[in-house]
């Protein structure tokens, strides 16, 4: 694809997930915090149904924002593409994730034509006390 380049703006990305979750679901995915070259930011302000014994937000909700916020880098650069589609994503949780906003930081690692690699960085109050990362791989139509 050639060097990278934005193809959204914040307010374009946002409409784009807007549109391609069912609304129903959108509180539960994050909204976009920022965007520039390579760089998505979302945050999460955990939910009562994102619990887990122990009272702390469970890791389908973490799994959950490395994939929407490395959907969203993803989509900003390669475009409004609804069928991308995660082919892979490995996760390592760090340390318990409490009932306070959550930030992911993802980094758009690689893009090609047909496969693209995130790097996302999960956090609360400090970002180098980070409470997961992940590697997330998206096939690309």
């Amino acid at each position: 694809m050639g060097e990278a380049a934005l193809r959204l703006t914040v307010a374009e990305l946002s409409a784009f997930l807007d549109a391609a979750f069912p609304t129903a679901a959108r509180a539960t995915l994050g909204e976009v915090e920022s965007l520039a070259l390579n760089r998505l930011r979302m945050r999460l302000d955990p939910l009562p149904a994102m619990a887990r014994p122990g009272g702390i937000v469970s890791g389908p909700t973490l799994m959950t924002l490395a994939d929407v916020a490395a959907y969203g880098v993803i989509a900003a650069h390669h475009g409004p593409e609804a069928m991308a589609v995660t082919n892979a994503l490995s996760i390592s949780f760090l340390r318990a994730c409490r009932f306070e906003p959550i930030v992911a930081d993802a980094h758009l690692m690689k893009l090609g034509r047909r496969l693209a690699t995130v790097d996302v960085r999960i956090w609360q109050g400090v970002e180098d006390r980070l409470v997961a990362q992940a590697t997330v791989g998206y096939a690309l139509p």
